[in-house]
């Protein structure tokens, strides 16, 4: 509390007379500094940005080793910040990816992860379940301001939308930017035989919606100018919320195709069109971080930067890399599911780079708690506290990730030694299951080539008793992706 203005209550007490008066003052100076207290115990509470890149790969920054993709803002936030090397989404594919992130549990849990369809789409009857407590709702608990800009992909119908699910705003396409596509598929083999045709680079071949809250204010959105857009957004909620702490979840369409980039940045990129869009996100990222520091916020904010599953492999030049780690996005090998991370926060967050465990599930419990929020006791939550090693560099609560696709788990990782139970390609039908399972040292072999299961038989002993206790206590939710259709 200011000085001068406790000052100035003392000697209105004391000039009071009576005992009346004077414990009528005290009581007023005790509330009045009960109240001071409280409000900058709210000011204090720190800003959350969490930027979710769509299909970018663990090799698509020049920080995490591409050679021609240049990266520099994103590059100086991981010099600044702490960059993380062993960082996982809780799925190699969209919609149960988001659901992870927001709820901190296993899509699985949730229904948001299906035998039948692996994403939601414009026909999908569903969404993420109400019953379920979102990164959001946590936040508005905590006294936040919240809003989602990007994509969502967690159902598009009114009820599943992020007004609904804890934020207090809404801005952009309500799922996936190739979809609503104008031209008919019979299979998935027409469906990738469409992106060797001229029509990809047609923004009006993708009849997506873009949203304000719940009503659509474009269509189809026009998606050579909806990063700078996005960006523009968050800076706009940036400045009419820098008085109150704020979560903002951006979620990037981008660069999953179709690819788009704006005038400023076609065809600058050595990379071709997928270098242009992730160079056009770097710079969305570079003007967040300067407009932070130009309102004097990022002594306050936290950002997060990542992505929501591996590069799509399969769309060639126009997907990206996973560096030396094996497959991409659909698969459970480490390129479908292992992220480039960075958190930042200066003054806040001790730099380095930190090869502990950590996944995207673990933003929800470690952002809920530094809003002061409790965690939900009537579910599981997935989750772990990576408060310690952000700010004091200790090591992660994380010890073990689970691999799954759709709802079957197929593979898991302890400490350093990942077992595969059941191998698929990202997008075949063949599915290979492995008994004893094949086993990788990541810490040596990050690109998973030589299993080592033979010479093993006590770490695939001790993988199984965390199996045995995880599939013990698993409670699956009904699948909320396998309805479609009018």
């Amino acid at each position: 509390m200011n000085s001068l203005k406790l000052g100035g209550l003392l000697n209105l007490v004391l000039a009071s007379s009576g005992r009346y008066y004077l414990v009528l003052g005290i009581i007023l100076i005790f509330n009045t500094i009960a109240i001071a207290q409280g409000n900058n115990s709210k000011k204090e509470k720190p800003n959350v940005i969490i930027i979710f890149a769509d299909d970018l790969g663990y090799g698509d920054l020049s920080s995490y080793g591409h050679p021609t993709i240049r990266t520099t803002n994103l590059d100086q936030m991981a010099y600044e910040g702490q960059k993380w090397t062993n960082f996982y989404v809780g799925a190699s594919v969209c919609t149960p990816s988001r659901a992870a992130l927001l709820t901190g549990r296993l899509p699985v849990r949730s229904g948001m992860a299906s035998s039948v369809n692996r994403v939601l789409f414009p026909d999908s009857h569903n969404g993420l379940p109400q019953s379920e407590v979102t990164l959001a709702a946590q936040m508005k608990k905590g006294g936040y301001a919240t809003a989602a800009i990007g994509k969502w992909h967690l159902g598009h119908k009114e009820e599943y939308l992020p007004t609904n699910h804890g934020f207090d705003s809404y801005y952009g396409i309500p799922y996936s930017n190739d979809m609503d596509n104008i031209v008919p598929f019979r299979s998935a083999g027409g469906y990738f035989e469409f992106w060797k045709s001229e029509k990809r680079k047609d923004i009006n071949t993708f009849n997506v919606p873009l949203m304000r809250d719940t009503e659509i204010i474009e269509r189809p959105a026009d998606q050579h100018t909806i990063t700078k857009r996005y960006t523009e957004e968050a800076i706009k909620f940036i400045n009419d919320k820098k008085d109150e702490p704020f979560f903002l979840y951006l979620a990037h369409n981008l660069p999953h195709v179709p690819l788009f980039a704006s005038k400023d940045f076609q065809g600058t990129s050595p990379r071709g069109i997928y270098g242009d869009v992730v160079e056009e996100i770097d710079h969305s990222v570079g003007q967040i971080l300067d407009e932070l520091k130009k309102t004097g916020l990022d002594k306050n904010t936290i950002v997060v930067f990542t992505s929501d599953n591996g590069p799509w492999l399969i769309m060639n030049e126009e997907g990206g890399s996973a560096g030396l780690l094996r497959n991409g996005k659909g698969s459970t090998w480490e390129g479908g599911m292992r992220e480039p991370c960075i958190f930042w926060a200066p003054g806040r967050i001790a730099p380095g780079i930190v090869t502990d465990l950590g996944s995207t599930m673990d933003l929800f419990t470690t952002f809920s708690k530094i809003a002061g929020v409790d965690i939900p006791r009537d579910r599981i939550v997935d989750g772990v506290d990576l408060a310690p090693v952000l700010f004091n560099k200790e090591s992660s609560a994380r010890k073990d990730m689970f691999y799954y696709r759709g709802d079957k788990l197929y593979a898991v990782r302890v400490g350093d030694f990942k077992a595969h139970f059941i191998t698929q390609d990202a997008y075949g039908t063949e599915i290979t299951e492995h008994d004893p399972p094949l086993l990788y040292n990541l810490s040596i072999d990050p690109s998973e080539k030589y299993d080592i299961s033979k010479e093993n038989p006590d770490v695939i002993a001790n993988i199984n008793r965390v199996v045995k206790d995880h599939n013990d206590k698993m409670v699956k939710g009904k699948d909320q992706l396998a309805e479609r259709g009018d």
